[in-house]
């Protein structure tokens, strides 16, 4: 089956649903049920919860004007942390939560800045994660720097909501436009400025006019666009909100497509406007009548309470398949004894055609807390299913227990279908708790997912993989945004060894982990001989391991203190005869509530699949909100009958990733086998170069402004911290990660017995990178792949103009380069190719244009590539030996020449470099036709020499104005040299005459 690329994209506004369980409602032109979390290591400060209804009060009417009178704010909910003191005003929470919070407050980790920034994982159209305000800068006076509040945060709610991008770029700031002018990348073009660099030193700060670069054609680097104060301007939003007049985005008709900006690289060139009005907000919603804005919005302030936890498990006949019992008591007793923070609240309620209460809350505080819910675990499984028994069981367990269901968490396991489950869902939604459902098997009933979905919970299925329902309890840790108390996972594997044989590994325990660290074996018949070593030398054996009481068969060795860092080595032999399952698990914790950890976070890009359209798996890799680079992340993809699919992700700014070097890695998947559930685990492991902290700036914020113009006169703000170390190394020698990154499921596939590979066309490639090299065009991308970005494409159909809009209109009628000498590499690689440009006619300041498509081997066609282009700056002349500054079409040109024939008399200049302190002293040369060289040509020969580093100074390059030159040291003995250079003279020489100056021109 073949699949249109176009297809594609219109799927791709249906992705991105399994990222941020939003509460956000559209309810009649108002946004209703918006979360804006403070982070619980955020020092108490009433101050900040005023800023937040100052901004969102002043958000909403600019929302109002910008969405021409569509949507405004009409409800928000602030949710005070656990760690603030309590209030009347301050009502219990239900199902929000720090974790999923549409807007969070917190800290930057390192004090280089306060600009709000959107956490976007997707493509074009495709909702955010979060909105990230620090406090310091809802508390200062940011207006110079980034506008008002209230407009930041509408840039900002752009991002998140409707799914645009930045139309700035700090990385490209300037552009060379097709009509040959340096342009700021801005939307729109008419918002004009003056190019100015801000030098400071010791605290004092002086502006002077940017300088051409001659090898880019472009401004110098620190360049930066100072706009006028414009009170015209209307547009737009995405580019600068903090211009007072500027209330719109940008719309088809003042888009500027040329602008090398992330909006035009992600959206396919499309104004910010028309993206937005294709987002599910705007679908059949008409303008209000009304023009002034409606009423200012409401506040609920929510308090996040200490975290309880009630498990509701799945005990019927069904239970007994495949060690399913056994399977859930391990995981339970992991999650109560490793995952379940201390200080918490847990309950234990079993279900099968009736429920029981076996533990009301219980506070786990020492070891004795969580043995007492461990006995009353299930010992066998029997009767039918009815899993809204066992919700209102769990709802009785918990107001029982003299708590509130508002914000209580709910685990349900279950493996069998209840065709009853919706009776109870109005109840569900009632009472306020949040529902984490379990499959286990694929007979689990189909609502489960629609549980988690309406209460804001996790949806995981685990079925065949040994470790899966261990890895889904692991996942289900604290969703307080305290990283320092969430567990992390490091190791989760399984060995299916032979008798009597060893298997062995190692596990890294880097310095940012380290406390309450457990490592567990499971095994499925026998106990195994186990051996630790810890980086040491210290030996662990199987008597250091405590089996439970319970018999569950597995053993634990917990780690007090600190956990020493290095390889944790460990080797485990099956002592049975017959072949055996062996399983090894270890968690751990932050080493320091100071120190934040290296975490992975996974999920789908969707919730459920049609089939053959392609998903996207994301992981994010990070140490608070920095990116992590240099990890190999490799992606497991299991269906229900086992089948399992393993995919590296990149973080390399293509196909399926959004940004380079972001720390979310991405990968297309497409390899379905069959309907039904299939489970996401992602593995992290940082390669031997070591992994590195991405110290820059979030692509997708709201513009600090350098400062502006005003009547001709540069006003600058306060220059922004500036970071030489753009990245840096993390410090650890070794890193490892493993998450579970929840369910989704595939559901169209007409033949899932046999399920064929669909074919897709080559990802687009948006990285092409080109320069002139003299007169060869060199360019690189990355190689897109045959199937999305998979495998290798056939060939490549490269194309130039002089055109901008050729190559984006009618790509097929530009022309074509010859790239038979090109073979496709594989997907990921980096592609370098050279071509000279015998079409074009190269004078200083020529552009070409040149786009790029993959063609696969089924020859389907990606779509043109982003569109470079190359300029051809005349390049400035020189060798080692003498370097002559002069004046030429206004630019420094460096000459060196060694002529060997005849030359225009007019140029024949000699200067004599004395070897007393006496000046040089240029004389003109005889106009005699016999004059005869050295070699005997027609024309002596000249040379260029380097005077030493006393007798030179910089030349002055502006217009014509002649270039000065310095005494010679008396070191040096004198050289005859000759002088060839339109208009430059020494002060003894006599000025050429306009013609002569031409000809000299003329004849470089």
């Amino acid at each position: 089956m073949m699949f249109s690329l176009n297809i594609i994209l219109c799927l791709a506004f249906q992705l991105f649903l399994g990222v941020n369980n939003s509460m956000v409602t559209l309810n009649n032109n108002g946004y209703d049920g918006i979360v804006i979390a403070i982070n619980p290591s955020v020092p108490e400060d009433n101050r900040l919860i005023q800023s937040i209804k100052e901004m969102v009060r002043e958000a909403s009417p600019y929302l109002f004007r910008a969405t021409k009178q569509r949507v405004y704010f009409r409800s928000v909910s602030i949710l005070i942390p656990v760690t603030w003191k309590s209030k009347p005003e301050y009502m219990m929470a239900k199902q929000e939560s720090y974790e999923q919070a549409d807007v969070i407050v917190a800290a930057p980790d390192l004090n280089y800045g306060d600009d709000p920034y959107t956490l976007q994982y997707g493509q074009c159209g495709q909702k955010g994660k979060y909105i990230h305000f620090t406090p310091n800068f809802l508390l200062s006076d940011n207006l110079l720097l980034y506008g008002p509040r209230g407009r930041a945060f509408v840039h900002e709610w752009a991002h998140l909501r409707w799914g645009v991008f930045d139309e700035y770029n700090n990385d490209q700031p300037f552009y060379m436009s097709r009509k040959k002018t340096i342009e700021a990348t801005r939307c729109p073009t008419d918002i004009n400025g003056t190019y100015i660099v801000n030098e400071c030193s010791s605290g004092n700060c002086k502006t002077r006019t940017c300088r051409h670069d001659p090898k880019t054609g472009l401004y110098e680097e620190n360049c930066m666009f100072f706009p006028q104060e414009n009170k015209t301007a209307k547009e737009s939003i995405m580019f600068m909100q903090n211009i007072n007049s500027v209330v719109d985005f940008c719309t088809s008709k003042t888009h500027n497509t040329e602008a090398p900006n992330l909006q035009n690289k992600m959206c396919n060139k499309r104004s910010t406007w028309e993206v937005i009005m294709e987002s599910s907000d705007f679908q059949n919603l008409s303008p209000m009548k009304r023009m002034d804005p409606p009423a200012p919005p409401t506040f609920s302030l929510l308090k996040s309470k200490q975290r309880v936890v009630c498990l509701v498990l799945d005990n019927s006949e069904s239970m007994n398949t495949d060690d399913r019992l056994i399977r859930m008591k391990q995981a339970a007793e992991l999650f109560l004894i490793q995952i379940l923070e201390k200080g918490s609240f847990a309950g234990l309620v079993t279900f099968s055609d009736t429920a029981k209460i076996q533990t009301y809350l219980t506070k786990i505080s020492d070891d004795n807390s969580y043995k007492k819910i461990l006995k009353k675990l299930p010992k066998k499984a029997s009767g039918g299913l009815a899993i809204c028994e066992g919700l209102k069981s769990g709802f009785q367990a918990i107001t029982k227990s003299n708590q509130s269901t508002f914000g209580s968490e709910i685990i349900l396991l279950t493996n069998g279908e209840d065709p009853k489950i919706s009776l109870c869902f109005e109840e569900v939604k009632q009472s306020g708790a949040i529902i984490h459902t379990i499959a286990l098997g694929p007979s689990a009933t189909n609502e489960l997912e629609t549980l988690s979905k309406m209460t804001g919970g996790y949806h995981f299925y685990a079925n065949k993989d040994p470790t899966g329902l261990i890895d889904a309890f692991s996942r289900i840790s604290s969703r307080s945004g305290s990283l320092s108390q969430q567990a992390i996972e490091l190791e989760s594997k399984s060995f299916n060894t032979s008798g009597n044989t060893w298997v062995y590994g190692r596990v890294p325990i880097d310095s940012t982990i380290g406390s309450d660290t457990y490592f567990v074996v499971i095994w499925k018949k026998t106990k195994p001989e186990i051996y630790l070593q810890n980086p040491k030398g210290k030996i662990y054996n199987t008597s250091d391991f405590k089996e439970d009481k319970i018999h569950i068969r597995s053993a634990r060795l917990y780690i007090p203190g600190i956990a020493e860092t290095g390889f944790w080595i460990y080797r485990l032999k099956n002592k049975d005869i017959n072949h055996q399952l062996l399983t090894v698990i270890v968690t751990t914790r932050a080493s320091s509530p100071t120190k934040l950890p290296v975490t992975i976070t996974a999920h789908m890009s969707e919730n459920t699949a049609q089939y053959p359209s392609p998903m996207i798996v994301y992981a994010q890799v990070s140490q608070g909100f920095l990116p992590v680079l240099g990890f190999d992340v490799t992606a497991t993809i299991e269906n229900e009958t086992g089948h399992q699919v393993t995919l590296e992700l990149w973080d390399n700014g293509v196909g399926a990733d959004t940004v380079k070097n972001d720390g979310i890695y991405s990968r297309y998947f497409t390899d379905y086998s069959g309907n039904g559930r299939y489970s996401l685990k992602v593995r992290a492991q940082s390669r031997k170069s070591g992994a590195y902290i991405n110290l820059r700036h979030h692509q997708n914020r709201a513009r600090y402004i350098p400062g502006y113009t005003v009547n001709g006169t540069v006003v600058a703000n306060p220059p922004r911290p500036v970071f030489k170390d753009v990245v840096k190394p993390s410090g650890e020698s070794s890193i490892v990660r493993t998450v579970l990154g929840g369910a989704f499921v595939v559901e169209g596939n007409s033949c899932p017995e046999a399920t064929p590979l669909t074919p897709f066309p080559p990802s687009k490639i948006n990285d092409l990178h080109g320069k002139f090299e003299k007169n060869i065009i060199h360019l690189t991308w990355t190689a897109p792949g045959n199937n999305l970005d998979k495998g290798k494409s056939k060939h490549y159909d490269l194309r130039t103009s002089n055109s901008y809009q050729q190559l984006q209109d009618d790509f097929n009628n530009a022309h074509p380069v010859n790239t038979s000498s090109l073979i496709p590499r594989m997907a990921g690689l980096t592609e370098n190719f050279e071509f000279i440009p015998t079409m074009y006619n190269l004078e200083n300041g020529t552009q070409v244009y040149i786009a790029i498509k993959a063609i696969s081997e089924e020859n389907l066609t990606s779509e043109v590539s982003n569109i470079v282009v190359v300029t051809y700056i005349v390049p400035s002349l020189g060798t080692n030996i003498f370097a002559v500054r002069m004046a030429f079409w206004g630019l420094a040109v460096i000459v060196s020449v060694k002529f060997n024939k005849k030359i225009t008399d007019d140029l024949k200049s000699v200067i004599y470099v004395a070897k007393d302190n006496t000046k040089r002293k240029t004389s003109r040369s005889a106009t005699r036709p016999d004059r005869r060289g050295p070699d005997g040509g027609a024309v002596p020969e000249i040379t260029f020499i380097k005077a030493p580093p006393r007798s030179r100074r910089s030349l002055a390059t502006l217009g014509t104005r002649a270039a000065k030159q310095e005494q010679p040291s008396p070191a040096c003995k004198p050289v005859p040299t000759q002088t060839l250079a339109a208009g430059l003279r020494t002060p003894e020489a006599p000025r050429l005459g306009r013609s002569r100056r031409r000809r000299a021109q003329l004849a470089l």
